[in-house]
């Protein structure tokens, strides 16, 4: 009897195996709580850090300095556009993100934000 009760396991794991690796990814949405350090609550249940995150280049903010002055033969013109340029935004407090669980739970791809 206790070798049915073994083979019986065994069956159930390779069961729960298969259907794991049949969905290696659930997808989910969050919130983002906090920017720094990068926080993102999913339903309101628990909270993700840094940690647990895979963040692409896409949303990260990315700025870059225009500042200059132009040569002329009267002289120099002062600085123009001196604020630095936002070429991406990054994420803000309150974004609702898509999430990607990867197998294991351990790490969640944020793929991009919901408009």
């Amino acid at each position: 009897m206790k070798n049915i009760g073994l083979l019986a396991n065994v069956i159930k794991s390779a069961g729960v195996g298969a259907v794991r690796a049949g969905s290696p990814v659930e997808i989910i949405f969050g919130v983002v709580s906090n920017t720094s350090p990068l926080e993102v609550t999913i339903d309101q249940r628990f909270s993700l850090d840094e940690d647990f995150l895979i963040i692409p280049e896409s949303l990260v903010e990315y700025k870059i300095s225009v500042n200059h002055t132009h040569n002329y033969s009267g002289g120099t013109t002062g600085p123009a556009l001196t604020e630095e340029l936002i070429i991406r935004k990054g994420l803000e407090v309150d974004d609702v993100v898509i999430l990607f669980r990867l197998q294991g739970g351990n790490q969640y791809l944020i793929f991009d934000r919901v408009v």
